[in-house]
C-alpha cells in the first residue's frame, strides 16, 4: 500500500512558525511576566510601607535589575526573530514536535530541522551568560543590601519576560 507524504507548504510552516511563537513563547512569556512583576512590585511595596527601608538606592537597583533584564530579553527576542525570518522551518518543526506529544500519538519522531548560521555555537554560551548576568545582578542587588530578596529575584525576570512579550508583539499579529 503506498504511504503518504505530507508537504509544507511555504504559507504553512510560516504560519506554523507563527503559531508556535504566540503558543510557546508570547503566552507564556506573558503570564510568567506578570507573576514576576506583581511580585517584585509587591516585594518593593512591602519594602517602602512594612519595613521602611525603600531608598533611592534601592529605587536605582531596582530600575537597574528591570533595566538589564529587558535589554537580555531583546536580545534573545532579536535572536528568534532572526530564526524566524531565516530558519521558519525550525519553528514548524518545534510546533509539530508539540502537538504530535498532546495528541499522545508517537508513530515516528519527525525529521529535525537543523539550524545553521555563523555563530551558531556560541548560542549555548550566550544563553548561560544571559542567565548568569541574570541570576548574579539579583545577587549583587541582595548582597548589597538596598533591595529585598523577593523583588532582587524576580525584578530582573519580569523586565526579561515582558521584553519577550512586547518585542514580539509587533512581528506577530
Amino acid at each position: 500500500m503506498p504511504r503518504l507524504v505530507t508537504v509544507h507548504r511555504t504559507e504553512q510552516i510560516v504560519q506554523q512558525a507563527h503559531d508556535y511563537v504566540k503558543s510557546y513563547i508570547l503566552f507564556p512569556s506573558g503570564l510568567v511576566g506578570l507573576i514576576c512583576l506583581m511580585g517584585g512590585v509587591g516585594g518593593l511595596g512591602y519594602q517602602l510601607i512594612a519595613t521602611d527601608s525603600y531608598t533611592w538606592s534601592t529605587f536605582y537597583q531596582s530600575s537597574g535589575l528591570i533595566t538589564l533584564g529587558v535589554a537580555i530579553g531583546v536580545a534573545q527576542t532579536r535572536y528568534h526573530q532572526y530564526l524566524l525570518r531565516r530558519f521558519p522551518e525550525v519553528l514548524a518543526a518545534r510546533m509539530r514536535q508539540g502537538s504530535i506529544k498532546q495528541r499522545g500519538k508517537v508513530k515516528k519522531e519527525p525529521q529535525s530541522v537543523t539550524i545553521d548560521h555563523p555563530g551558531r555555537s556560541f548560542i549555548p554560551l550566550a544563553y548561560l551568560a544571559g542567565v548568569t548576568i541574570l541570576v548574579g545582578s539579583a545577587m549583587a542587588a541582595l548582597l548589597y543590601g538596598q533591595v529585598h530578596i523577593v523583588p532582587a529575584l524576580l525584578m530582573p525576570w519580569a523586565g526579561f519576560y515582558w521584553a519577550r512579550l512586547f518585542f514580539w508583539r509587533s512581528v506577530v499579529r
